[in-house]
């Protein structure tokens, strides 16, 4: 069997049993590939037979863009050769910082007919940021919008430079590859291990690492993402997701036209939920990916208004665990199941719950197809609760090729026979999966072991809460206690009495060992690009705090006592009976807000 006819058949087989997990786990198996490249074995294929949308781009002013699969077919045969016209070859490493519009898709394709490798940047990246992929991602070529250009001057780097959306000084104009011919001849053979991707992963606590990916482990591996998003053929498919980054390639490029869906997009200057709900009606979107943040703003409006003018039949959250109050909120509103899962960077979608199973609150799944999950404990033993890998016997052909920057942390990552994903979790008596955290965000309070995400989970039940992040706060008796960063709904301002009112309902939804003992309020989080808080930098702050003896501008403590009370610089409570007793800033100690300021900026 070629290797398109084995990666079809797999493909398949899994439309056939989208709503049988478990017969899918038991009979999948990765499709044995030699020599293949997706978009002109697999794109061009199913564009000889598909004349429906295959990219369609909405704009907040009305505009659209259609183009369906045989135009965006020769289209990219066009770009390949006008690409090749400019020295782009076989292995080139091609730098590629486009915001969601037509040409950075037409170019992914080009570059995979050509078989060049594309390194995905985000439009947010600094010019440190691109001389550092520049540098240690040795590209060869730039394709950039026109607003990016100035950031590449004087930055060093012997490159091509392709402009989109206008002229710069220096640049090639992309506009030129219309005039190229549309009839593309690949110079050779593609095989299915030569390299494709080279991402720079999002780091939450170091420099971002080199994740190599291949013709076959993100194009072929995105089947298991393609089974976990419900998608079919024919499929109207929404991911909020930026360029540059991983699930992009998930959920906007492979796993739709791994089905024959329509990648939809709907672009706007700024997150609005109400014309998001409206433009997903007026133009029949029928499955929805986006991150907790967007959910958390959705749930905000009136979603039960648009339940009979939606087309939705699939809802998926991604990037960070779902919280149950969320899921619950959806299910309420439109009787669907939002459905989470779980995969990274250097993998396709591992963990999920797929269309038509059971879903358990706080859970992201089970394992999907073509992975076998194993949580390891700290002596490296089978366990119900542990670290969560992937056993290697059959190594999954979705799993990276390696990291390149970095012999030793290969091994790290691939040692014992298993892939380490560097994350916590539980399973259950029927195999549910439930995230616990970063294995370096999970914490001991009073030598009690804490999920930041469960409590989190707590805090987002309460109806004031945007978005919250638990951290360790240092504590002289106790070693550490929890504490959560909290952005408030709008509407609501951050104040002694709100502050008390959370605090009593965190007191009814945790078990004392694991109560937050000081809440700060603030209006952003650190985040990297990616949008995953950065943990590290909330608990380097809370042992700056806690050293000086200082507290935040709107910090407040939870003490016990009936009579006493600690002075305003103590970082604890009494222990004593019945009575909750609130500590806030004292407003004569520094507020912070400089330290806040840089903390709190994008980076």
């Amino acid at each position: 069997m070629t290797s398109i006819k084995s990666f079809h058949a797999a493909r398949d087989l899994l439309f056939r049993l989208r709503t049988d997990q478990t017969a899918a786990v038991q009979q999948f198996r990765w499709p044995v590939m030699d020599e293949f490249n997706w978009a002109l074995d697999h794109f061009d294929a199913i564009a000889r037979d598909n004349h429906g949308p295959a990219l369609w781009i909405v704009g907040e002013d009305g505009s659209e863009t259609q183009r369906s699969f045989p135009e965006m077919s020769a289209r990219s045969s066009q770009v390949a050769n006008y690409l090749r016209g400019l020295g782009v070859q076989r292995g080139d490493r091609i730098l590629l910082i486009l915001g969601n519009e037509l040409p950075l898709w037409e170019t992914m394709l080009a570059a995979i007919k050509l078989g060049a490798v594309l390194i995905p940047a985000s439009t947010l990246l600094t010019p440190d940021d691109l001389q550092d992929r520049i540098d240690r991602g040795s590209v060869r070529h730039v394709v950039a919008g026109q607003v990016q250009t100035p950031k590449f001057v004087g930055l060093r780097g012997d490159f091509t430079r392709i402009v989109v959306g206008g002229a710069a000084d220096g640049w090639q104009d992309y506009q030129d590859s219309h005039t190229a011919d549309e009839a593309f001849t690949a110079d050779g053979v593609t095989r299915a291990g030569d390299p494709l991707l080279l991402y720079f992963t999002s780091g939450t606590t170091s420099k971002p690492k080199l994740v190599i990916h291949t013709h076959q482990s993100y194009p072929v591996g995105h089947l298991s993402t393609m089974y976990w998003l419900g998608l079919r053929p024919g499929d109207v498919h929404l991911n909020i997701s930026s360029p540059g980054w991983a699930k992009h390639a998930w959920s906007c490029f492979f796993a739709p036209w791994n089905a024959g869906a329509c990648i939809f997009i709907y672009n706007s200057a700024r997150f609005d939920a109400k014309a998001l709900l409206s433009t997903m009606a007026s133009h029949g979107v029928t499955s929805l990916c986006a991150p907790p943040t967007v959910w958390r703003m959705l749930i905000q409006e009136d979603l039960g208004a648009y339940r009979d003018k939606i087309k939705l039949r699939e809802v998926i959250g991604a990037g960070e665990p779902l919280n149950p109050e969320i899921i619950g909120k959806v299910r309420s509103a439109w009787n669907l199941d939002l459905r989470d899962g779980y995969g990274q960077t250097e993998t396709t979608a591992q963990i999920g719950n797929a269309p038509g199973q059971p879903i358990k609150a706080g859970s992201m799944g089970r394992p999907l197809p073509g992975y076998t999950i194993a949580l390891l404990d700290a002596d490296g033993k089978s366990a119900d609760e542990g670290e969560v890998c992937i056993d290697m016997r059959e190594r999954p052909l979705a799993l990276m090729a390696g990291y390149q920057d970095s012999a030793e942390k290969n091994a790290e990552a691939m040692r014992d026979g298993y892939y380490h994903t560097g994350d916590v979790a539980t399973r259950d008596a029927d195999g549910y999966i439930t995230f616990v955290g970063r294995a370096d965000d999970v914490f001991k309070a009073s030598d009690y072991r804490i999920s930041p995400f469960e409590l989190e989970s707590a805090f987002m039940e309460h109806d004031a809460v945007a978005e919250v992040a638990v951290v360790p706060s240092p504590d002289p008796l106790r070693l550490a206690v929890p504490k959560a960063y909290l952005i408030l709904v709008a509407g609501q301002q951050p104040n002694r009495e709100l502050a008390q009112a959370i605090f009593a309902f965190a007191r009814q939804q945790l078990a004392p060992y694991k109560r937050v003992r000081r809440i700060e309020f603030v209006t952003e989080l650190p985040k990297t690009i990616s949008g995953k808080i950065r943990r590290v930098e909330l608990r380097a702050r809370e042992s700056d705090l806690r050293s000086s003896d200082s507290r935040g501008e709107n910090e407040f403590f939870e003490g016990w006592g009936t009579s006493q009370q600690p002075g305003a610089g103590s970082a604890h409570g009494h222990a004593g009976g019945g009575q909750a007793v609130l500590h806030a800033a004292d407003t004569s100690l520094p507020s912070g807000s400089a330290v806040r300021a840089a903390l709190f900026s994008e980076a």
